[in-house]
C-alpha cells in the first residue's frame, strides 16, 4: 500500500484505499461506487476479495482487474488462495517501463485519492482529496511533528486518511516505515526495540493498549519515542493516564484532531513550555484539547450552526467545529447534495460540538449525534466516559443514549473491565453518581467487548442499536 501511494498518482490514476475490516458485501458496494478499474489484494484478504468480486459480477458489466499480492515467505498455498486470473503484483512491477514518464495532474485540484468514511451499503461517502490539499497537509505534518530521517511505526492504518498524509511526508523526510500485520503491545515494544522507532501514530485506543500492556510484554525504550494520537475526542482521563504512564515508559504524547474530510489531522494541541511545570492532571486537561489549526489549514473556528457567528472564547459556550482551507476535501464523490450540506455557510461543518478557550485553543465536547438530551439537559458522553475511565477496574468505556419515558434519553454505559478486575453495574453507577450531576450518571451498564473499526475508534452506532434494543426505561426507575 505504501508503494501504491506513489505509483498510482504517478501513473495518472486515483488511489482508493479500502478498510481491511470490511466484509465482502461492503467491498463489493465500494468497488461499484468507486468504479475501480484495478484492485490490489494482499493474500491475507484473498477470500474476502474473491467473494466481493463474485457479488460485483452479478450487477456490474465488468469486474476490476485483480492483482494479487503474494508473500514469498508464506509456504502454504491455502493462505494465498487468490484466483490468479490476472497478473501478480511483483510480476506486474517486473514488466514496468523504467523510462515511463510520470503523468502529472492537469492542475493541482485534480483528485489524487478517494477515501471512504462509511461502509454502509445504502450511502457510501467517498471523500475526494486533491493534489494541492494532500501536498499542503503533508508539508504541515512533517513541519510540525516529524524531523529528518524518522523511523515510523504504523499503528494507524494507511487506508485511513492516507495514513494522515504521513505516507508522503515520511518519504519527503527520508523516513523508514515499520509495518505490523496486527497491532499488539508486544509488537509495538518489539518493533521499537529492534528498529529504533522514533515516531508512531494511532488512535487513543492504541495508547490505552500500551499503558495496559502486561509487564512481561514491555521492553525498555532505546530513546524517547514521539507518540502522535488523534481521532475521536479522547476523554481527559484517558490522556491523563496515557500521558502519565507513557511518559514513564519513555513516550512523549502529542494530540491531534481532524476528520477524513480534512485530510486527517487539521489541528494540533501545540505545547507551550510554561505548561511543563503544571501538575500532571492540569497538563492532561490541556493536552486533551484539540488546539490550533496546523500550518496547512487556513482556519478553524467554533461557530453557532444557525447564525454562523463565532462563539465567545470563554471555554463554556458550545458551538460546532468548522474548517475552511485548501486541505479540506474537494467534496463527496457522486454526492453533490451531501457536499452542499457539508459546506453550508461557506465552512466545512464537522458535526462535532466544542468550545473555544480564551487562548484560542479549541476543545471538542462531543459529536452532535452522540450528545444525549435528558430532560432538556445536554449530556456530553465524553465527560461521562472520562469518569468511567477513572474507575480502577475499567479498561474501556463508551456511553450512548437509551430511550426513557418522559425524559427522552438517559446515559447507557458499555464497559470492558481490565483482566482480573471485577465490578458490578450498581458499583459503576454509584461511582459515577458521586462524581457527576445525577442526570449525567449512567442508568444502565453493560459489560462486553466494545466494537471498533480498523482505526481503533469505537463504533457507537452499533452500541446505540444495542441500547435501543434494550427497550425504554420507565421514569420511576430513575
Amino acid at each position: 500500500m505504501y508503494e501504491l501511494h506513489f505509483g498510482v498518482p504517478m501513473a495518472g490514476a486515483v488511489l482508493c484505499t479500502l478498510n481491511t475490516r470490511h466484509d465482502p458485501a461492503t467491498i463489493s458496494t465500494l468497488l461499484r461506487h468507486s468504479e475501480a478499474k484495478i484492485i490490489f489484494v494482499d493474500y491475507q484478504f484473498a477470500e474476502i476479495a474473491n467473494v466481493a468480486l463474485d457479488l460485483l459480477s452479478k450487477t456490474a458489466t465488468k469486474k476490476p482487474l485483480l492483482v494479487p499480492i503474494l508473500d514469498s515467505q508464506v509456504a502454504s498455498t491455502t493462505t494465498q488462495a487468490v484466483d490468479v486470473v490476472d497478473l501478480e503484483y511483483e510480476s506486474l512491477l517486473a514488466i514496468g517501463q523504467p523510462k515511463f514518464e510520470i503523468i502529472r495532474p492537469n492542475n493541482e485540484w485534480d483528485p489524487i485519492t478517494l477515501n471512504y468514511t462509511s461502509g454502509t451499503t445504502s450511502s457510501p461517502k467517498g471523500v475526494v482529496y486533491n493534489h494541492r490539499g494532500a501536498y499542503l497537509n503533508t508539508l504541515a505534518a512533517v513541519l510540525q511533528c516529524i524531523g529528518t530521517m524518522p523511523v515510523y511505526l504504523w499503528t494507524s492504518p494507511m487506508f485511513h486518511c492516507n495514513g494522515w498524509c504521513f505516507t508522503w511526508g515520511l518519504a519527503a523526510q527520508g523516513g523508514t516505515n515499520i509495518c505490523l500485520r496486527k497491532v499488539s503491545p508486544q509488537g509495538i515494544f518489539d518493533s521499537i526495540s529492534v528498529h529504533k522507532v522514533t515516531h508512531m501514530g494511532g488512535a487513543p485506543t492504541v495508547l490505552n493498549m500500551i499503558v495496559n500492556a502486561p509487564v512481561n510484554q514491555r521492553r525498555p525504550l532505546p530513546h524517547k519515542v514521539e507518540a502522535l494520537t488523534g481521532g475521536s475526542a479522547p476523554p481527559p482521563h484517558v490522556l491523563l493516564m496515557s500521558t502519565f504512564i507513557m511518559e514513564e515508559l519513555g513516550f512523549n504524547v502529542s494530540h491531534f484532531y481532524g476528520l477524513t474530510e480534512t485530510s486527517g489531522p487539521a489541528t494540533v494541541c501545540i505545547w507551550k513550555p510554561e505548561w511543563d511545570s503544571l501538575p500532571l492532571e492540569e497538563r492532561a486537561k490541556i493536552k486533551s484539547r484539540q488546539g490550533l489549526n496546523h500550518l496547512g489549514m487556513e482556519e478553524v473556528d467554533i461557530r453557532d450552526p444557525v447564525t454562523m457567528e463565532s462563539v465567545a472564547p470563554d471555554g463554556k459556550t458550545m458551538g460546532e467545529v468548522m474548517f475552511r482551507g485548501n486541505t479540506v476535501m474537494s467534496g463527496y464523490y457522486k454526492d453533490p447534495k451531501a457536499t452542499l450540506e457539508a459546506f453550508n455557510g461557506g465552512w466545512f461543518r464537522t458535526g462535532d460540538l466544542g468550545v473555544k478557550h480564551p487562548d484560542g485553543y479549541i476543545e471538542v465536547k462531543d459529536r452532535s449525534k452522540d450528545i444525549i438530551i435528558s430532560g432538556g439537559e445536554n449530556v456530553s458522553t465524553i465527560e461521562v466516559e472520562s469518569v468511567l475511565f477513572s474507575h480502577p477496574a475499567v479498561l474501556e468505556a463508551a456511553v450512548v443514549g437509551r430511550p426513557v419515558d418522559h425524559w427522552g434519553e438517559t446515559p447507557c454505559a458499555f464497559v470492558k473491565l481490565k483482566d482480573g478486575s471485577n465490578a458490578s453495574a450498581e458499583e459503576i453507577i454509584h461511582f459515577c453518581r458521586e462524581r457527576l450531576p445525577h442526570f449525567m450518571a449512567p442508568r444502565t451498564v453493560a459489560f462486553e467487548d466494545l466494537p471498533k473499526n480498523a482505526t481503533g475508534k469505537i463504533e457507537k452506532f452499533v452500541l446505540r442499536q444495542k441500547a435501543k434494543a434494550m427497550g425504554s426505561l420507565s421514569s420511576n426507575k430513575i
